[in-house]
């Protein structure tokens, strides 16, 4: 982090004293930043550069933009960082626009859920019949292999419901969840074709799922984490609504650099590596956490398809 007197001197302009607060909360590109703030993009590029050299800010290649972030020190709290903190939370009530930039920062993560949703609404009924990238039977053999029934499970970023309808044969009861509402509503209509009543279908997002904690035995993501936009949020409300012992299941791609995943499948994340799926696992609270490589195809891209799985441990009693 930077040296106080540093950090001191480059808050004294409000414009990027406003850029701050926003990339606290959430990364950010620049063409976001000039959405939220009504500046230009040479301004913007500006001030994220001074930001950048006196180590406040963070930024990270993903296709064809960087996003921005507050810098933080490993979770530590420096001199500086502290300095900066406290800063920010006493500017967030003396700037007037600060209040409008965060309805602006809103309203873009909306865009980008429904720039997601739109892709699967488009897709609808159409998942058999259109390759998508992980969709491997094989890996999705070796997550069965590990359902114990009878059991409650939450198919989270369940999509038409292929594999909501096959853990129906022998689960408990299946709730599947979907952010695209004619998802839901397609998955919702097969499931009553095939009269599969222990299914139910819920229009919710991943990192808010509609379900009460500690009432299912499994949380189940099948190629879906990689399209949140916060997988350890999304991680963490799979661990909030598992009973104690209750289990995870991740299928997803491995860390990939096919960029057009980001335009064909809405993908929000290149796959994750097995050391950061474990590590998001183990920061949501999951002990006793596995992975494995499970799937590898034969033709370019090459995807490869990670299967990780989890334990929630019970509180310990005193």
């Amino acid at each position: 982090m930077a040296s106080i007197v540093k950090i001191l001197r480059v808050l004294a302009d409000p414009l990027r004293l406003r850029a701050l607060l926003l990339l606290e909360r959430e990364e950010l590109s620049v063409a976001e930043l000039q959405e939220i703030l009504s500046t230009g993009q040479s301004t913007i590029s500006m001030h994220l550069s001074q930001l950048r050299q006196a180590g406040l800010v963070a930024d990270r290649r993903t296709g064809k933009n960087n996003l921005y972030s507050l810098k933080r020190e490993n979770g530590s709290e420096t001199n500086g960082s502290a300095v900066l903190t406290q800063l920010l939370h006493q500017a967030a009530g003396e700037i007037p626009e600060a209040r409008h930039d965060q309805a602006a920062l809103r309203l873009i993560l909306e865009k980008r859920q429904d720039r997601m949703r739109s892709f699967f609404d488009e897709m609808a009924g159409r998942f058999g019949r259109t390759y998508m990238p992980g969709k491997s039977w094989k890996g999705v053999a070796e997550a069965l292999l590990q359902l114990m029934p009878p059991l409650i499970i939450a198919d989270l970023g369940a999509g038409e419901g292929a594999f909501s309808l096959l853990l129906a044969q022998r689960a408990q009861q299946v709730i599947a969840i979907d952010s695209s509402r004619k998802m839901v509503e397609y998955g919702t209509k097969q499931a009553a074709r095939e009269g599969v009543a222990n299914l139910e279908y819920r229009l919710g997002d991943l990192e808010d799922v509609p379900i009460a904690d500690a009432s299912v035995d499994v949380s189940f993501f099948s190629q879906s984490l990689h399209h949140a936009l916060h997988p350890g949020r999304a991680l963490a409300e799979a661990f909030r609504i598992l009973k104690p012992d209750g289990r995870i299941l991740v299928l997803d791609l491995v860390k990939h650099k096919f960029e057009e995943a980001r335009e064909l499948y809405a993908d929000q994340w290149l796959g994750f590596s097995e050391v950061e799926l474990r590590a998001a696992l183990e920061a949501s609270g999951f002990r006793d956490i596995q992975t494995s490589i499970v799937h590898r195809e034969a033709e370019a891209p090459y995807f490869q398809t990670l299967l990780a799985a989890g334990k929630k441990a019970p509180p310990v009693s005193l």
